[in-house]
């Protein structure tokens, strides 16, 4: 399902879009606040987008990319992962690459991927940020989830335990 917002389009993540990914996922600062760390390595961009691709097939995902619409910039991804339909919840992801950041497209690309969500009947999106992940937290409280809940050491990350906050909306 193809999605489009005033400004942007947002595709079905395809494997031809794991070299437009590549750039952003191997930024370290993009990646800071992940579960992992970044991923310089193209091969494994390669794999990991494989990857999100076979969960679309199985439908256990929905994974957009998020393109500029005048300019067909590749922006960044939005996905619903872990899809529960028999509860009707997923769990919402985003990442753009640091020259979309500041711009407003996280927020409109997020409000297209949770609007669509609701018509096709999902009830709830939660979603997970690592604490200090400033930006992602004003993102989600401005579409309307709310703070339920901190992870202690819920990943672990070249070593280090990382806290992250579950957020929550019910649509």
């Amino acid at each position: 399902m193809i999605l489009e917002t005033e400004r942007l389009i947002l595709s079905p993540a395809t494997q031809a879009d794991a070299p437009l990914i590549h750039p952003i996922l191997a930024d370290p600062e993009v990646m800071a606040h992940m579960d992992g760390a970044a991923m310089d390595d193209p091969d494994l961009v390669d794999a990991f987008v494989g990857g999100r691709v076979a969960e679309m097939a199985n439908g256990e995902a929905l994974y957009w990319s998020v393109r500029h619409n005048a300019s067909g910039a590749y922006l960044g991804s939005v996905d619903l992962s872990d899809i529960d339909r028999r509860h009707h919840r997923a769990e919402l992801g985003f990442v753009l690459g640091r020259d979309a950041w500041g711009h407003g497209y996280g927020h409109e690309a997020v409000h297209a991927v949770l609007s669509h969500a609701a018509t096709q009947g999902f009830k709830r999106v939660w979603a997970r940020t690592q604490v200090g992940d400033n930006p992602s937290e004003r993102l989600l409280l401005k579409l309307g989830f709310e703070d339920e809940g901190y992870l202690r050491g819920h990943t672990d990350r070249d070593g280090e335990r990382r806290d992250f906050r579950l957020w929550g909306l019910l649509l």
